[in-house]
């Protein structure tokens, strides 16, 4: 009986703290970079995206907000991100931006008509749910793009492409509304609590005897 008990309580815990780890990272972008490839820093397209594993990847918080310095290097870019946090390839930081194509995934809360600007330099193409909001994905200079999302409301996946060609400089900056809380939902926390306390109890119970 006892075994069970350890056993439903350890099962109710482990649910409720992956449903809080989810809720977390409800409004996080997730990105990668691919190096040396032109035909996606010329064509920042959906279809141009490597299906090869990336050089770098990274977490990025909204709003996106990169630009190069002196140096040019991807290291340089995504430090300006104000809070990007880079997970593989650090070994890459130093290297030029020049040919390089960017990714970036994540969950947007959108309404049927809202608009989106991006500034960029070079190419981007965002996509919110399967529609393609804003297709600018050629090579340009600094420039600004709008656009109005016809998909439906909701939530729904994004992918944001960008291809860095060229030369200097490289800029992107764009805003997405993210699905939120970033804290754990109130379900979340009393089915941890609902777990914490039999826990608790079962230790009382079995001080006891």
């Amino acid at each position: 009986m006892r075994l069970t008990n350890k056993l439903l309580t350890g099962a109710v815990m482990a649910g409720a703290i992956m449903a809080m780890a989810a809720s977390a990272r409800a409004n996080t972008i997730f990105g990668s970079i691919w190096e040396n490839d032109s035909t996606g820093a010329m064509d920042a397209t959906p279809a141009n995206v490597p299906t090869t594993t990336p050089d770098v990847t990274f977490t990025a918080p909204d709003p996106l907000n990169f630009s190069s310095g002196s140096l040019y290097t991807i290291g340089e870019f995504l430090a300006s991100g104000n809070g990007s946090t880079v997970l593989t390839g650090a070994g890459e930081l130093g290297n030029t931006l020049d040919n390089t194509i960017f990714y970036f995934t994540g969950t947007v809360s959108v309404t049927n008509g809202e608009t989106f600007t991006a500034g960029h330099d070079d190419g981007l193409t965002l996509v919110i749910g399967g529609v393609t909001v804003l297709d600018a994905a050629g090579p340009t200079s600094f420039d600004v793009t709008t656009d109005t999302y016809t998909g439906p409301t909701g939530n729904e996946p994004f992918q944001l492409v960008y291809g860095e060609c060229c030369g200097a400089p490289a800029d992107l900056s764009i805003s997405l509304p993210f699905v939120s809380p970033t804290v754990p939902e109130p379900a979340s926390l009393a089915l941890l609590g609902s777990a914490l306390f039999g826990f608790g109890a079962i230790r009382r119970r079995r001080n006891r005897t």
